[in-house]
């Protein structure tokens, strides 16, 4: 079950990390009590699942599923470039969230 509040951990990351863009400064009231909501959900959530994971593993793993799930919806959403280097990266980060879920003890 940790793996499962670690993964929604992460997408909430993504969603106060988008909320951020719309809160203009945290000036927009709606935008910006749904980006503190994401932002409490998704602490609560990880530290579920560091009750049971190794720290260092559980904290890579929520930054690079916000990371990778952060710059793909702002090519989305947001047009940002997604060109090869880019999307090389992107593949880096999920490489590394594969390798720390695979690895030994985990």
């Amino acid at each position: 079950m940790a793996w499962v509040f670690l993964f929604l951990a992460g997408v909430f990351e993504i969603g106060w990390a988008l909320g951020l863009k719309q809160t203009e400064g945290f000036t927009r009231l709606v935008p910006s009590v749904l980006t503190a909501g994401c932002m409490v959900v998704s602490l609560g959530l990880l530290g579920l699942a560091l009750r049971t994971l190794p720290l260092g593993t559980a904290y890579a793993i929520w930054t690079g599923i916000g990371t990778v799930g952060t710059v793909i919806a702002g090519m989305a959403i947001h047009g940002e470039p997604a060109n090869a280097l880019r999307l090389g990266c992107i593949t880096l980060i999920v490489a590394g969230i594969v390798g720390l879920k695979l690895a030994p003890g985990q």
